[in-house]
């Protein structure tokens, strides 16, 4: 006959109350039992001591027959310093997404990455090229005493409708300059 040392409930509807009991592993829950030993209110607050009532005694008995406890009376005996804690066993992965959503979310992620370091990449190539197209148009400029030019006008790159509007007012200031250069050079 294995022995069990676990919680038996009573109490009404939405109001549980177990007594922790010695019982055949085989008897049913709420049914047959040979011993109580304690008591379990989970209505209590934790802080109070009559939500755990469990007589050590009998408890080191049953334990020293081969009763085994459940996971819930073996964490009431835990902390009466009876037994030592269980380990806890492998948490159930209903919650987690399921196999193929699992895959998409993978998915996702490995698209991400992949354009965060293409775009680094890019990044990191454009700056060194950029950098090196402005130290030299530089010092041509100034010799020739030419305007600057924008340097996406050099290598014919298409320009974006901002940036053709900023070449046009930098244009027409410039002809708006000229034109009152001339009028002041004229009188």
């Amino acid at each position: 006959m294995s022995l069990r040392i676990r919680l038996s409930r009573g109490g009404a509807k939405k109001r549980p109350f177990y007594r922790i009991v010695i019982a055949d592993s085989r008897s049913p829950r709420d049914g047959r039992f040979i011993e109580k030993i304690g008591t379990y209110n989970p209505m209590l607050k934790k802080e109070n001591p009559a939500r755990v009532s469990i007589d050590i005694d009998r408890a080191k008995h049953w334990l020293g027959v081969g009763a085994l406890p459940s996971e819930r009376v073996a964490k009431f005996l835990a902390n009466a310093d009876l037994i030592k804690l269980p380990e806890r066993r492998e948490q159930t992965k209903q919650q987690l997404p399921k196999k193929k959503a699992q895959e998409r979310l993978e998915a996702e992620k490995e698209a991400l990455a992949t354009k965060e370091s293409a775009a680094e990449e890019q990044a990191e190539e454009k700056t060194p090229a950029a950098e090196e197209q402005a130290e030299e148009k530089t010092p041509v400029a100034e010799e020739q005493g030419e305007e600057k030019t924008p340097v996406a006008e050099e290598q014919g790159e298409e320009k974006t409708p901002v940036a053709e509007e900023l070449d046009v007012k930098e244009t027409e200031s410039e002809k708006v300059v000229a034109k009152v250069e001339e009028d002041v050079s004229e009188k």
